[in-house]
């Protein structure tokens, strides 16, 4: 998959930008402010419909603009050509256009365009709260299995109408077993969910051992564990069993406390390095190349899931790589098999070494305005933002 052409209205400090891609790397850069990370934020926006940095949609719209319009021009294995158009109005919401005809569900575009970030956030990975990592988890499933989305979906739909009843018993006079209907439903939902975690995380360690071995060069050997409140089994029988169980069990405490205790909304990952935890022992420099092993190992997994390459957003990451694994990183990107990838720094001049050949694309970005460069060439074309 790659996005040659992006169309930015009303975008952050984008006013009206129009960029080309080249389908292999493509280096965005400029001072801090300029406006390159925003062309990647709007890549994830027309991939997922939604930003990895900004919670709102509305905190994304441009000051004074009364909308906000993406549109890419995507080539994929799959789909060769598609454009995918995203408009966002404060007072009507978001919707999505594929060839000019409009997506029914927002989540309808989640898998279609895979992509995958990398970013210094990805830090929270190894060293933040369990949420980090099952958000992780799940943007991986989701974008390689529609399924698991609308499962996911739905369960998250039962624990904030489940949630609103346990409120609504807490110190009132109601026949407890009114929870029944609610916690079939759950279970029934949830059971499917952790199942499918489960089933992936033993597949998915094999491809984080693969993403590992191309950025370490000490034979560590990397793996996740599934910690979930309910226990685990060997069949979705089973587990749905034992969480309704355990379901019953914390009854009284989820009434005395208003929300639902027990479920995959709560489960958590461990990550290892052999039998340390990452989170408690490891190094700054190994929660680095763990973290970013987990997004190249998501990478290999949708490239095999999918049967099509995601797209690779490297946001301002490159400063915080050591010059071995910095060197390892770009060469790994310049080998056909990892198809487009987009990457934002600050200075190109640490870069020159590997990135200065005629099929890698050089933008430069300065307050909002593009500037399309050739690496033996002079500047070939301006894309202004005004």
């Amino acid at each position: 998959m790659r996005i040659n052409k992006l169309h930015l209205t009303g975008f952050r400090i984008h006013r009206d930008t129009t960029v080309a891609f080249r389908p292999g790397m493509n280096v965005i850069y400029g001072p801090n402010g300029a406006g390159k990370t925003n062309l990647l934020e709007a890549t994830h926006y027309l991939c997922l419909g939604k930003s990895f940095l900004a919670s709102r949609d509305t905190y994304v719209l441009q000051k004074g603009a009364p909308f906000f319009e993406l549109r890419g021009h995507f080539h994929g294995e799959q789909r060769p050509d598609m454009e995918v158009r995203l408009v966002y109005m404060p007072d009507e919401g978001k919707r999505i256009f594929l060839n000019r005809t409009p997506l029914e569900r927002l989540a309808g575009v989640v898998g279609m365009f895979p992509v995958v970030v990398i970013s210094p956030e990805d830090a929270v990975l190894t060293a933040g709260g369990p949420e980090e990592r099952r958000r992780f988890l799940d943007n991986t499933l989701s974008q390689a299995h529609p399924v698991y989305l609308d499962d996911l979906m739905k369960y998250r739909r039962v624990v904030r109408q489940r949630n609103v009843l346990l409120q609504r018993l807490q110190g009132q006079r109601m026949d407890v077993r009114v929870l029944d209907s609610w916690d079939e439903e759950l279970v029934r939902v949830g059971s499917r969910v952790i199942y499918a975690r489960k089933q992936f995380l033993q597949e998915f360690t094999t491809y984080l051992a693969q993403a590992y071995a191309f950025l370490q060069h000490v034979a560590e050997e990397p793996s996740i564990r599934y910690r979930s409140h309910v226990p685990l089994a060997d069949s979705q029988e089973a587990i749905q069993k034992n969480f309704l169980e355990h379901l019953h069990a914390y009854r009284q405490r989820e009434i005395e406390r208003g929300k639902t205790l027990v479920g995959p909304h709560r489960d958590e990952l461990v990550f290892y390095l052999h039998a340390f935890e990452v989170r408690r022992y490891a190094s700054q420099g190994q929660h680095r190349t763990f973290s970013l092993a987990l997004k190249l190992a998501k990478y290999f997994y949708l490239k095999e899931n999918l049967h099509e390459t995601p797209l690779l957003l490297l946001d301002d990451i490159l400063g915080n790589l050591d010059p071995e694994r910095k060197k390892v990183l770009l060469e790994m990107l310049q080998q056909d098999a990892f198809g487009q990838s987009l990457i934002t720094t600050t200075s190109l001049e640490p870069l020159k070494p590997h990135v200065m050949r005629d099929d890698i694309g050089l933008i430069e970005v300065k307050q909002g305005k593009v500037t399309l460069h050739a690496a033996a060439l002079p500047t070939t074309r301006v894309t202004p933002a005004e």
